[in-house]
């Protein structure tokens, strides 16, 4: 005799989102290995910018500071460091956790088998993204103004910049996480997409340095125009050129919103084969 399936009670009675349970179980997660992750998440970075902008930094503001806008290296430097962090908790985020839920521990297909959809399953994890992003980007935002490296209050408004860059990376890399049988291509992810983003998106010196189709394919990464936007706020300068603001708020939003529709397809197709 088989189980009947679950019926998912009518969406006026519903009091809370079935999507809040899945953001749940992230959490609770988290607060178990939170530990693992603080050296990467935030002592990394920390580091990086001391090393990179205090000791590198004194070299680099001794000679001419007209390619950096008459900016130290450090004010230059920081809110570069900020959106690709953002990109790479992103994409970590995004990958390994997601084919836990699918494959080993199979978590998702137990939300499946409750009244939650697998829309809610995505929405959740989407959303808890968003709040991992959005913790590590304040708490690297104090570090920048502790460090002095914050050129204007608008540098608040760095958070969701942040957050909006790192979502830009996750929603499509979680889309392709549902389609993976193994973690194999993980690695090129990181390897021939993180890692050259992170070096070539303007992070730590402007792509204006760069060969003109380098320049060109730097100007087409989500990276590029996140660093562009969370450095703007930081130095106050978005009021010099907003319709640049605007374009990298529209680039990072349209990349985010297809990483969400595919993943809505693929994560269904996954898990309800036909």
């Amino acid at each position: 005799m088989t189980a009947a399936a679950p019926t998912r009670p009518p969406a006026s009675t519903r009091t809370v989102s079935p999507a809040v349970h899945v953001f749940e179980h992230r959490w609770l997660s988290y607060r178990r290995t939170f530990r693992a992750s603080i050296f990467s998440s935030f002592l990394s970075p920390v580091l990086f910018l001391t090393a990179m902008g205090l000791g590198l930094g004194t070299y680099v503001d001794a000679g001419d500071s007209a390619a950096l806008g008459g900016v130290s290296y450090l004010q230059f430097l920081a809110p570069g460091l900020l959106a690709a962090t953002a990109m790479q908790s992103a994409a970590f985020e995004s990958t390994f956790p997601i084919m836990a839920g699918i494959l080993w521990n199979r978590v998702f297909h137990a939300m499946a088998a409750t009244p939650i959809s697998v829309r809610d399953i995505a929405v959740g994890n989407l959303a808890w993204m968003a709040a991992r992003l959005t913790m590590i980007s304040a708490v690297f935002t104090l570090v920048i103004v502790a460090f002095g490296a914050a050129a204007s209050p608008t540098i608040v408004f760095a958070i969701p910049a942040a957050v909006l860059t790192g979502m830009a990376f996750a929603a499509p890399i979680a889309a392709f996480s549902t389609t993976q049988s193994t973690p194999n291509k993980f690695n090129a992810i990181f390897r021939f997409g993180i890692l050259p983003l992170f070096l070539f998106s303007g992070t730590f010196y402007p792509i204006s340095t760069l060969p003109q189709p380098l320049q060109v394919i730097a100007w087409l990464t989500p990276l590029f125009h996140g660093v562009e936007l969370t450095r703007a706020l930081s130095l106050g300068t978005v009021s010099q050129d907003p319709l640049a603001a605007v374009v990298d708020i529209a680039y990072l939003s349209i990349m985010f919103a297809i990483g969400v529709v595919a993943l809505f397809r693929l994560l269904e197709k996954r898990m309800v084969p036909k």
